[in-house]
């Protein structure tokens, strides 16, 4: 069966070392594997000591290399969206008007001098695109099957928080908007031609819109099935990695992701007999502690820190020998319990699993089809079944680790 494991954590703890010695340790058991970078700083290729290029690249027997260039996967696989975002944001998708269209002349003039008269390349990416087309690949080189195992190295947390929860959150608004959206582009295209000098997408693009739409909900499906994706968290012992590492896993919860795992990196040797490190021993002593406590009900693997840079096969191996080949770091599975509706003898209940969170930054609000958690700066949309669109929040709590939500029903629906 494919795998997916998805490598994430704090900036500058050393996720992409621990992802490719992951990637070297299953190429080593004779799975073909597929190491990757969603990073848009990529350095797989700096690792390895390799230039890689746009497409994947056989590095060593059953390890291929494969940085993620966005903007490459837009333009050649979904070109009419690109075609259409090019026109449009160029000016070209913008009628010449006749006589007396002055003040429309100005507007197409500011927005070239805006634009240059450039192309969407040479403006760069629209925020957002790089996650989307990102995952987007993934899901395509999954679905290929032709690697046992898939293994990425992603962005800092929030950036993989953007990537993880994009499936999700663009599919809300697909759903809502997509079943008008063909007819609407009908409907409106002559006007806004003729009004606005703006053109609608064309059919075209509407179909890659959908293609994209589908795939969309199929890398949702992918991103939370436990049998198949599992996210691994990489910390170091010190107080401000540490307490980004709870919020992450926090926020992984709330998003329903499978986190199977946490890596200390970086782990001083004990025996180092210099009086300068002694404070730092104390100091990581403390937090490894901490860490054990916190994430008992994880695998815990604790990494050393190195007397080399991790750079070059024979470096990045070390990692694979003192750690990885004592255990069975491919073993995955359901650690945590996904959300879940009860039905009690008054409603339903719906319970979900928020591990660090603080209840007074819990927020919670309902609309006509979805029941909105918010905490911090992370918000989720949760689809309410049909079940419930007649009932109404009651309640909630927030113990044990999970926000218990009550549902009674509407008297006036």
């Amino acid at each position: 069966m494919q795998k997916i494991y998805i490598f994430t954590g704090k900036g500058g703890v050393g996720k992409s070392s621990i992802a490719a010695a992951h990637a070297l340790k299953s190429a080593q058991d004779g799975k073909r594997t597929l190491l990757m970078s969603t990073d848009m700083a990529h350095n797989l290729g700096d690792i390895f000591e390799r230039k890689l290029g746009k497409e994947a690249e056989n590095v060593l027997p059953n390890l291929d290399i494969y940085e993620i260039d966005p903007e490459y996967v837009m333009r050649n696989e979904f070109s009419f969206i690109m075609e259409y975002l090019d026109k449009l944001l160029s000016g070209k998708g913008r009628t010449e008007m006749g006589r007396g269209g002055q003040e429309e002349t100005e507007r197409n003039d500011i927005m070239a001098s805006v634009t240059e008269g450039g192309s969407l390349q040479e403006m760069g990416m629209l925020p957002g695109m790089e996650e989307l087309f990102s995952l987007l690949k993934i899901a395509e080189i999954y679905r290929s099957e032709r690697y046992d195992r898939l293994i990425v190295d992603c962005a800092p947390t929030g950036e993989t928080m953007s990537l993880l929860k994009f499936p999700e959150l663009l599919s809300w608004y697909m759903e809502k908007l997509f079943p008008i959206g063909k007819v609407g582009v009908k409907v409106l295209a002559p006007v806004s031609k003729a009004v606005f000098r703006v053109e609608m997408p064309n059919r075209n693009a509407m179909n890659d819109i959908e293609k994209m739409y589908l795939k969309l909900s199929e890398l949702q499906e992918l991103l939370k099935d436990r049998d198949t994706t599992c996210v691994r968290i990489v910390t170091t012992p010190e107080k401000m990695v540490v307490e980004e590492t709870k919020r992450n896993y926090m926020y992984m919860n709330l998003y329903n992701f499978n986190v199977d795992g946490i890596y200390i990196n970086r782990i001083l040797p004990q025996e180092i007999g210099n009086d300068f490190f002694y404070q730092w021993l104390a100091i990581q002593r403390d937090y490894i502690t901490q860490i054990k406590e916190c994430f008992g009900a994880l695998p815990i693997y604790e990494i050393p820190w190195y007397d080399e840079e991790l750079k070059g096969e024979r470096a990045v191996r070390r990692i694979v020998e003192d750690v990885l080949e004592r255990a069975d770091v491919f073993a995955s599975g359901a650690i945590t319990e996904r959300e879940k509706f009860i039905q009690t003898e008054n409603g339903y209940q719906l319970e979900v699993f928020l591990p660090y969170a603080s209840k007074e930054d819990i927020d919670l609000y309902q609309s006509a089809t979805d029941l909105i958690i918010k905490t911090d700066n992370f918000k989720r949309n949760i689809p309410l079944p049909n079940i419930l669109r007649s009932y109404m929040v009651e309640g909630a709590r927030f113990e044990e680790e999970k926000l218990r939500i009550h549902f009674m029903q509407d008297e006036t629906a």
